[in-house]
């Protein structure tokens, strides 16, 4: 009677769910791979578009973001249009603040500013993320990222904007995972 009952409860909560399991998961993805879109596996990042007066910015973020995709999902980015997907953007703003000026009126800390519109778009050029919460003209999604300044201590305007940059292509990247 004893053995009866072990085999009952071994076949009821061990054999049972194990055999019917793996269907029942069938739909699910696991790991890294189910944060991103099942239906794309390559990534067009054509060279950024900018507002901005200074020099090589445009292409600095697009060479960040095209590291951080490589780095940090399962995308890869190839040099052709005819991609799964194709992930665009401008920069619309690059702004400096003085944030606390000494005595004379010198700045002692600035805020490194940039204002970001990106679109991704799938082969049939229809968006893959929506617009989410932020208030950007357009299909586009609007992304900023600051880095603080501080001549006193040595750091420079491009060291700044570098962070910035570097924050800005992570938050882009962040953005291309699918919603919860």
């Amino acid at each position: 009677m004893l053995q009866t009952v072990s085999n009952r409860w071994f076949f009821w909560f061990v054999a049972l769910p194990w055999i019917l399991g793996p269907g029942g998961c069938a739909t699910y993805r696991v790991g890294a791979r189910s944060l991103y879109a099942p239906d794309v596996t390559t990534v067009y990042v054509p060279v950024f578009e900018s507002d901005s007066f200074r020099p090589d910015l445009a292409e600095r973020l697009t060479e960040a973001v095209v590291k951080e995709i490589e780095l940090n999902t399962p995308y890869k980015v190839v040099s052709t249009s005819d991609a799964d997907s194709v992930l665009s953007g401008r920069i619309t703003s690059d702004t400096k603040r003085v944030v606390v000026e000494d005595f004379y009126d010198a700045p002692r800390e600035l805020d490194m500013n940039l204002q970001v519109n990106v679109s991704w778009l799938n082969r049939r050029r229809e968006p893959i993320r929506e617009p989410q919460v932020f208030d950007w003209p357009g299909d586009a999604l609007g992304i900023g990222q600051s880095a603080r300044l501080i001549p006193e201590a040595g750091q420079s305007v491009a060291v700044s904007q570098q962070q910035a940059i570097q924050r800005l292509a992570k938050q882009i990247v962040a953005a291309m995972e699918e919603p919860w």
